[in-house]
């Protein structure tokens, strides 16, 4: 499979590395184009891959082309590479851009548009995709087996479950950055060192995230097995809810769809 990545900006070099490390391919087979000469100069170093300053023809002899690039940069990169498709698959991570907006800019039919969140960058992120119809089950295949390098996927066969899970998953690191950061500080206040408090906080959610993996109980039902009558974690739970912690997280997930279905 013949890679070619439009943009080799943090998430074009994530992705890189992130395919390199699981062999999905080899250096050989994938090519960044990108306008920025520095750019092109430090992948080709750190990861032995070709590069280009043409994208039109970069993209001639790929299997599939990677639009990793700024929604800004969008339209004029259509422009460019529009007159050398033939087959390839087209796959997008280009935020806010739907597949008619890609399709109608590429006059192209092979169009699959793509979400990985911010873990992706480390393989450990979560992917949801979806395609053109006329995409072929080829162009899914490799679709898959490039967005699996980074962490999950999901594969949704209705565009409109795209704004939802950016609104979940695609933001979603945030919210859980901000508990992390907010816990941590929590533990501070209590006396802990911040660095015991950190550790104690990540191992924590970590942990906690792998048991309702790994056991498939459903949250509420581990949330009841930790927390004893008149305990410790009851009086805590019971401040979350007087704080009204479960309904700002649903307001603040439904106000991050509302806001991507307006992009």
């Amino acid at each position: 499979m013949r890679i070619t990545f439009i943009g080799g900006g943090t998430m074009g070099e994530a992705m890189i590395k992130c395919l390199l490390a699981k062999k999905v391919v080899s250096p050989q087979d994938i090519v960044v184009s990108d306008v920025n000469e520095l750019r092109r100069e430090l992948l080709a170093r750190e990861y032995k891959v070709k590069t280009s300053a043409d994208s039109s023809r970069a993209v001639e002899n790929a299997d599939v082309v990677v639009l990793a690039i700024k929604p800004r940069d969008l339209a004029e990169v259509m422009e460019v590479i529009r007159g050398s498709l033939r087959q390839q698959a087209i796959l997008s991570i280009v935020a806010g851009a739907s597949l008619s907006t890609l399709s109608d800019g590429l006059t192209y039919p092979y169009i699959i548009r793509a979400m990985p969140n911010m873990p992706a960058q480390i393989g450990e992120g979560m992917t949801v995709w979806t395609t053109m119809s006329e995409a072929t089950q080829e162009h899914k295949k490799m679709a898959r087996s490039i967005l699996s390098a980074f962490g999950k996927e999901l594969y949704f066969p209705d565009e409109k479950y795209i704004d939802m899970a950016t609104a979940l998953s695609g933001s979603g690191p945030a919210y859980v950055f901000l508990f992390i950061e907010v816990l941590t500080d929590a533990g501070v206040r209590i006396g802990l060192p911040y660095k015991a408090a950190k550790e104690l906080t990540l191992q924590t959610i970590l942990g906690s995230a792998y048991m309702v993996e790994k056991t498939g109980k459903h949250p509420a039902e581990l949330r009841n097995m930790v927390t004893s009558p008149g305990g410790t974690t009851a009086e805590a739970l019971a401040q979350f809810e007087r704080g009204g912690f479960r309904s700002s997280i649903l307001e603040a997930v439904i106000a991050a769809y509302e806001k991507a279905k307006r992009l």
